[in-house]
C-alpha cells in the first residue's frame, strides 16, 4: 500500500520557499548569499501596529477566536473596503483567515469541482495552479508577454472561456510581474465575463497599497460584477506583517459562508494577538505606511537602470508590488562558467551558484522565459546583487 497520497505526491514545492531554503542551506556552508527570492518587506513593523498586539496581550486576549474573525476586526475590514476601493460589504461577507494564502485555499476549495476551469493569466503567483489542482480543477494559462506589460487582452480571456470555465484568478498589483490593471482595462475584461454569467472572479489584491501610478482598481467596483467577484486582500505586504498571516476575502455571502464552514474545519480561527493588531492596522489611514512605498519605488528605479546595462535583460517597467520581472532568454543555449543554461530554471541556480545571488525562475509562475528578482532588500544589497550577477553573466 503506498504511503503517502496522491494528491501531495502530485503536489509541486512551492518555488519561492524552495529557494529560500536552498539559499539557507548555502549560507550555513559559508557562502554570501543575497536573497532576491522572497516576497518580504525588509521593514519593521510600524510602531502603532506593535502597541496594539502588545495592548492586546495585556488585555489577555488568548481564547480561541471566532473562526470567520472578531467582529471589530470584520467591522474594520468593512470600513477599509469602502474608504480605499470603494466596495460595500457587511459583515456576513467577510472572512478572515491565517493568511491570504489560506483564503486562497478556502476558495479553491469550496468553488472547485473535478474538472472544473479556472483561468490564469501568465504569469501568476506560484501557488495558484497548485491549489486549483489540488482541487481536482483545471488551471488554464493564458501567456502575457512583456511587450503587453504581462497583462491579457479581453480577447485573451474570451478566447480561454469554454463552458468549463468556473472562475478567473488573478492579482492586481501582479506577483511576479508588478503589472497593473488600471479601471479601464479592468472594465474592459468585465465586458466580456457579463456574457458570461456562471464566470467567477477571484482578485488577489494583496499589493494593493505598493502601487506607484495611481488609484488602485478593483473588479468589484463594478455593480455587474460585485456578485461575481472574491476581493482577497490582507495585510503582510502593506503593513511588513508577513508572519502575523492575517488575510481577509470580501465575497458574496453564500460563498463567504462556505469558506468559513471549510475553515471551521481545518484552522478555525485566527491568531486572536495578531487580528487585535490588524484592526489598528486597517482603521489608520494607507498614508501611516506611505514611507515603505516611496523607498520601494526609488529601489525599483534602482533596480532597473543596474540591470539596463546588463546584456541579455529584457525588462519593463513595473508598477506596482516589489518585483522585476525580466526576459532572460538571451542566455539559453549559452553555456557560462562551465554552466550551461537551458530554462529559466537552469539560469536562475546559476546565479545562486555563480553570483551567490536568489532569484526565482519563471517556469513556476507560467511564464518560462523570466525570473523574479525581489527588490524587497536595501539599496546597498541591491547594487551589490546586481554587480555579482553582471560579472557572472559577463
Amino acid at each position: 500500500m503506498q504511503l503517502l497520497s496522491d494528491r501531495i505526491l502530485n503536489m509541486a514545492t512551492s518555488a519561492t520557499l524552495a529557494m529560500a531554503a536552498k539559499a539557507r542551506e548555502l549560507r550555513t556552508e559559508g557562502k554570501d548569499i543575497i536573497g532576491l527570492s522572497l516576497g518580504e518587506p525588509d521593514f519593521h513593523i510600524p510602531d502603532f501596529i506593535k502597541d496594539a498586539a502588545i495592548q492586546a496581550i495585556n488585555e489577555n486576549y488568548n481564547s480561541y477566536s471566532p473562526v470567520d474573525g472578531y467582529v471589530e476586526l470584520k467591522q474594520a475590514i468593512i470600513t477599509k473596503f469602502k474608504r480605499d476601493n470603494n466596495l460595500t460589504y457587511t459583515p456576513a461577507q467577510i472572512v478572515v483567515s491565517t493568511g491570504a494564502k489560506q483564503s486562497l485555499a478556502n476558495i479553491a476549495a469550496v468553488m472547485t469541482n473535478k474538472g472544473d476551469e479556472v483561468i490564469l493569466p501568465c504569469p501568476y503567483w506560484v501557488s495558484y495552479a497548485d491549489l486549483i489542482k489540488l482541487n481536482d480543477g483545471i488551471p488554464v494559462e493564458v501567456p502575457t508577454t512583456i511587450a503587453t506589460d504581462f497583462k491579457m487582452t479581453p480577447a485573451q480571456l474570451e478566447a480561454a472561456i469554454t463552458p468549463k470555465t468556473k472562475m478567473i484568478w488573478f492579482s492586481s498589483p501582479c506577483n511576479p510581474s508588478g503589472s497593473i490593471y488600471s479601471k479601464d482595462e479592468l472594465r474592459a475584461l468585465a465586458d466580456v465575463l457579463v456574457k458570461y454569467p456562471n464566470v467567477y472572479v477571484v482578485s488577489d489584491e494583496i499589493y494593493e497599497h505598493i502601487n506607484y501610478v495611481g488609484k488602485h482598481a478593483s473588479m468589484a467596483q463594478f455593480e455587474d460584477m460585485y456578485d461575481r467577484t472574491i476581493t482577497v486582500n490582507g495585510v503582510s505586504k502593506a503593513f511588513a506583517m508577513t508572519g502575523w498571516r492575517i488575510g481577509y476575502i470580501g465575497a458574496p455571502e453564500k460563498i463567504a459562508r462556505a469558506c468559513n464552514k471549510m475553515q471551521g474545519q481545518i484552522t478555525s480561527g485566527a491568531n486572536c494577538i495578531a487580528q487585535r493588531a490588524t484592526i489598528t492596522a486597517l482603521n489608520e489611514p494607507p498614508s501611516r505606511v506611505q514611507y515603505m512605498i516611496d523607498e520601494f519605488k526609488v529601489r525599483r528605479d534602482l533596480i532597473l537602470g543596474l540591470l539596463s546595462d546588463i546584456e541579455g535583460f529584457k525588462t519593463n517597467t513595473p508598477e506596482g508590488a516589489f518585483y522585476v520581472f525580466p526576459n532572460i532568454s538571451y542566455f539559453y543555449g549559452k553555456t557560462i562558467k562551465g554552466m550551461t543554461i537551458n530554462n529559466a530554471s537552469d539560469f536562475s541556480m546559476f546565479l545562486l551558484e555563480k553570483a551567490l545571488v536568489a532569484t526565482v525562475d519563471g517556469e513556476s509562475f507560467g511564464n518560462p522565459d523570466c525570473i523574479r528578482i525581489s527588490y524587497a532588500a536595501s539599496q546597498e544589497q541591491i547594487i551589490e546583487a546586481i554587480k555579482r550577477i553582471k560579472d557572472a553573466v559577463s
